[in-house]
């Protein structure tokens, strides 16, 4: 025997979509969704710029604490040295005191740089969403590529694929369809409602014979009397528009801003790098002459000391650029959206 299905009374209606309000709505939903994947987009790109800055500057404190090491034990060298001239009374007190103060100046940087290493590796944990742990090292911050060179005249089309302006571009999409919406409420919704009805019949037999019921009844539904508030609704619409569209302006403003200081900060500091290196290496031939001539005893410890202090100096200042001039073009990655590359 045939089984049986009853059905109960269904109502299904649809509305008719005249003046384009449920298109305007699903422009605004889609644009809405693409903004989103922008945002997360725009996310990776801060994520990865952040985690490459991290580890940079962690590699540049390396060399820091290098520095400073291989400083400290020069200085202790020649503070024994030093210590070996005052007993035979060819050094002076004077001399033997300002030895010991270069040894106490570079051993107690190297305390604030070890510091300053462990929190950066926590930093960069954090980043990478790990407990707070030690860091793997790659190459060393000397042995890192200097920064490529920025090709000339970069299009500024670049800047359109930077996840900040198309979420921008999207959410002034999305606000100007809602105006839409918001306009196509003051008319009337036409619907077709279909009243669907049969009585423990066989499904095979649904949508015939005498016991099944298709109507198809077109309703319209008129706005009533809202008290202005679907007036408003445009006006907040339209605001809301022009949010969007000055919060779009802005974005693109503020691109072209971080792009310019980039490429200023790329080129200046390449520079500034170059004359500090040029720096460091007549620094280095001072010492050198200095101690030549304080061991002949043709000049005093002071100006050897004082070309010690100098040539430190100098070296760390030197690491320092090194540093900001690779992380310019981090910035510049950022910046671009992703950098300059197809």
């Amino acid at each position: 025997m045939p089984r049986k299905i009853g059905i109960s009374l269904q109502l299904l209606s649809f509305e008719v979509d005249i003046w384009g309000k449920l298109r305007r709505a699903t422009e605004a939903a889609r644009a809405n969704l693409l903004s989103a994947e922008e945002n997360r987009k725009a996310v990776i790109t801060t994520l990865v710029s952040d985690v490459a800055t991290a580890y940079l500057t962690l590699r540049e404190l390396d060399y820091e604490l290098e520095i400073s090491t291989r400083t400290l034990q020069t200085r202790q060298q020649s503070l024994e040295l030093t210590q070996s001239r005052e007993a035979h009374g060819v050094s002076t007190e004077l001399d033997l005191r300002q030895a010991q103060e270069l040894v106490y100046s570079a051993s107690e940087t190297i305390p604030d740089i070890q510091r300053q290493i462990e929190q950066t590796e926590n930093q960069i944990s954090l980043l990478l969403g790990e407990s707070p742990n030690a860091v793997l090292r790659g190459k060393a911050l000397t042995e890192q590529q200097l920064p490529p060179e920025v090709p000339p005249g970069l299009p500024s089309a670049l800047l359109e694929r930077r996840p900040d302006i198309l979420a921008a571009e999207q959410d002034l999409i999305a606000a100007n369809a809602q105006i839409g919406v918001a306009r196509a409420a003051y008319f009337p919704t036409l619907s077709l409602s279909g009243a669907l009805g049969g009585a423990s019949t066989q499904l095979a037999s649904l949508f015939s014979g005498p016991a099944s019921l298709w109507n198809l009844t077109p309703q319209i539904t008129q706005p009533i009397f809202t008290a202005g508030r679907l007036k408003s609704n445009v006006k907040l619409a339209e605001a809301e528009h022009e949010r969007e569209l000055i919060h779009y302006e802005k974005t693109i403003q503020t691109a072209f801003a971080e792009t310019s200081d980039a490429l200023i900060a790329h080129q200046r500091l390449r520079e500034s790098r170059v004359k500090q290196e040029a720096l460091e290496k007549a620094l280095e031939d001072r010492l050198r002459l200095a101690y030549l001539r304080y061991n002949g005893g043709v000049d005093t410890q002071l100006n050897a000391l004082d070309a010690d202090r100098d040539l430190f100096q100098a070296q760390l200042d030197l690491a320092r650029l090194r540093l900001e001039e690779v992380l310019s073009v981090v910035q510049l990655y950022k910046a671009l959206g992703g950098g300059w590359q197809s």
